[in-house]
């Protein structure tokens, strides 16, 4: 993720945030864990589950010839699916039959 990759230095923000004793004793006992400090974990873990977030809102950043690209696709005419029609106009397999 492009997280991990930025330095010590180009950290500028602060966050802070309020933790138990036991949240604490967890967070550092994994950061140790995973031979990382403590900042580093956080924010890696933080940065990923935030990114799931907005991969689930479909989120997501393109520039201008990505863009013009998919506008370009969704743009298109829809092609006919026979047989996708057909299913969809077929009865129900879970409906109540008919009475």
């Amino acid at each position: 993720m492009a997280a991990a990759a930025e330095t010590r230095s180009s950290r500028e923000a602060r966050i802070n945030v309020r933790a138990s004793a036991r949240q604490e004793q967890i967070i550092k006992a994994a950061a140790a864990a995973t031979d990382k400090t403590v900042t580093e974990f956080v924010l890696g873990t933080a940065v990923t589950q935030a990114e799931k977030v907005l991969a689930d809102r479909r989120y997501f950043l393109a520039d201008d010839e990505q863009w013009a690209a998919l506008d370009e696709l969704l743009s298109r005419p829809v092609p006919t699916m026979p047989k996708l029609a057909a299913l969809l106009a077929a009865p129900d397999f879970f409906a109540d039959p008919p009475q």
